[in-house]
């Protein structure tokens, strides 16, 4: 038993020490794009570390998640929602695109199961459903509410506009801000905070995984919330402890989460070091790995120094992800994701007394391939989805020439 497990180590030591020295050619490129910024905290001061571009102004995509539950939470130490509340669906909610747990308008789900839908899946429709619900029926105001309590948070590069983190071009943060509102939900929800360590939920016949990979590939992280949209990239805020010291990291700008986990644990690695937490990590130093942390705060010497803690790299799902999607043929009814269709599944059967032939008879064309695209979730880009694509416009013919 003892051989075997040392074999184990053995190969994930030599494992690691082959990504790390490949980590500074990889996060270059995501270090060098105008949408990256990252930062470290001390949780238990509030220190700033170390950062980069850290007050900049970037899309917090499903980062923005972590006010709507901030929000959440207070209503409900406050006892203006409860636990075992449930929540209608309201058709405007239900209307948000993927990730979406895709629940039909009408129906409900309880409070607790709409913030574990909002940490592992990061539906857009549920996060929607609880503005609407503290908004007094509108969005927009929960939202104004959102940007009101980020400002007496301190976060004063932050603005919301919706609840989800879905694209729009006045939703703005910053690294810095984030990572204080990670430091401020586990400080002032110590009783609520474990909600963002849930690695999977089961709801019916449901089972809701974490988008959040570095809950299980990085010793000590405990949460807190991913987010992904195309103007942003793939941003994180993850908290870890280690030996009695905790930190907090904001990276946003990743070209993938892959990307954005390995650089995430790479700041984790040095801000640890700095604090004197771990053993020395001599071998990343060695194949260069420090370049990684160097980079993001301007290549500095004291990444040099570099200690090894006892958190595993991020090798196996970085070569998971590197493998290319595989093609499937799916029927022309599949073409939609799951949620979607169990969404739409209630107005189907209504509908399908007065127009079956318009379900049944409808004929795939040999154009219909270009009009369904795949493309990345927003808000938290935790899966690809098909969705129906612009229909082309028939091209134009020259009309004949009339006689002369």
């Amino acid at each position: 038993m003892q051989l075997a497990r040392g074999v184990r180590r053995l190969r994930l030591f030599a494992a690691s020490a082959l990504l790390l020295a490949a980590l500074p050619g990889a996060a270059a490129a995501q270090i060098g794009s105008a949408r990256y910024s990252a930062v470290v905290i001390d949780a238990q001061t509030g220190q700033t570390l170390f950062g980069s571009s850290a007050t900049a102004p970037r899309h917090p995509a499903s980062l923005t998640k972590m006010m709507t539950l901030y929000l959440v939470f207070e209503a409900m130490r406050r006892g203006e929602l409860r636990p075992d509340q449930r929540l209608v669906m309201t058709p405007y909610a239900a209307s948000k695109p993927p990730s979406k747990l895709g629940l039909a308008p009408g129906n409900s789900l309880t409070v607790e199961n709409a913030i574990y839908a909002v940490v592992t899946k990061s539906a857009n429709d549920i996060a929607t459903l609880l503005g609407e619900t503290l908004g007094g029926g509108s969005e927009a105001r929960f939202a104004q509410m959102m940007t009101l309590r980020a400002r007496a948070l301190g976060m004063s590069g932050t603005t919301f506009r919706n609840a989800s983190g879905l694209p729009d071009i006045d939703q703005v943060t910053t690294a810095q801000d984030m990572a204080i509102l990670g430091r401020r939900l586990q400080q002032d929800f110590p009783e609520y905070y474990h909600y963002f360590g849930t690695r999977q939920h089961r709801m019916g016949s449901l089972t809701l995984r974490n988008h959040n990979h570095m809950l299980t590939d990085y010793e000590g992280v405990d949460g807190i919330k991913t987010g992904y949209i195309d103007a942003s990239g793939f941003n994180i805020v993850s908290s870890a402890r280690r030996g009695g010291a905790r930190l907090i990291v904001a990276v946003f700008g990743g070209s993938s989460w892959s990307e954005r986990d390995r650089h995430a644990a790479a700041l984790l690695d040095r801000g640890f070091a700095e604090l004197g937490v771990g053993e020395e990590r001599s071998l990343m130093a060695r194949n260069g790995g420090a370049g990684l942390a160097m980079a993001a705060v301007g290549g500095t010497a004291a990444a040099a120094t570099l200690r090894r803690v006892r958190g595993p790299a991020l090798v196996a799902r970085a070569a998971a992800v590197a493998a290319p999607p595989r093609k499937v043929k799916v029927a022309a009814a599949a073409q939609q994701p799951r949620a979607a269709r169990v969404a739409m599944a209630p107005a189907a059967r209504t509908q399908a007394r007065s127009a079956p032939a318009r379900i049944v008879a409808a004929k795939p064309t040999r154009h219909a391939a270009a009009r369904v695209r795949t493309v990345v979730e927003q808000g938290d880009g935790g899966s690809r989805v098909r969705v129906a694509a612009p229909a082309r416009k028939p091209a134009r013919r020259n009309p004949a020439r009339p006689a002369r």
